[in-house]
């Protein structure tokens, strides 16, 4: 007859008891307000899409405050655009993004555009030497 051992999820010891922490006892996890910021501006990156080659990449400012975070982008865009859709989907893929990887409600994304950088192919349409 074969006898079977209870082995500890913890410790992996055979007869040891299992002492595993019922998931509403484990704590919480706090995630830093910079670590939010630079996976914000990471997103604001990858939804505004290429930029001029003198412009400064996106960066953000976080507040977290009671499991959301408040968001402000600060970037730079080409001119001329349409900047109005450009921010509303900068909004929309950092709210998307924060939530999914941060799991934190962002109520607030607000973006800042900096600096316009006139594109050379608009420049040289009108005559103009950058």
């Amino acid at each position: 007859m074969t006898s079977v051992t209870p082995v500890s999820e913890k410790t992996g010891a055979p007869g040891a008891r299992s002492t595993a922490v019922p998931p509403g006892e484990r704590g919480a996890t706090r995630i830093a307000d910079r670590v939010v910021a630079k996976i914000a501006a990471q997103a604001a990156r990858e939804a505004v899409g290429p930029l001029p080659p003198d412009a400064s990449r996106p960066h953000a400012t976080v507040v977290v405050h009671h499991d959301a975070a408040h968001i402000r982008v600060h970037l730079e865009l080409g001119y001329p655009t349409d900047i109005g859709p450009r921010c509303h989907a900068v909004r929309r893929h950092v709210t998307e993004r924060v939530g999914a990887l941060v799991g934190m409600e962002v109520p607030e994304v607000a973006v800042q555009v900096e600096r316009l950088h006139l594109t050379a192919e608009h420049g040289v349409a009108h005559g103009r030497t950058p």
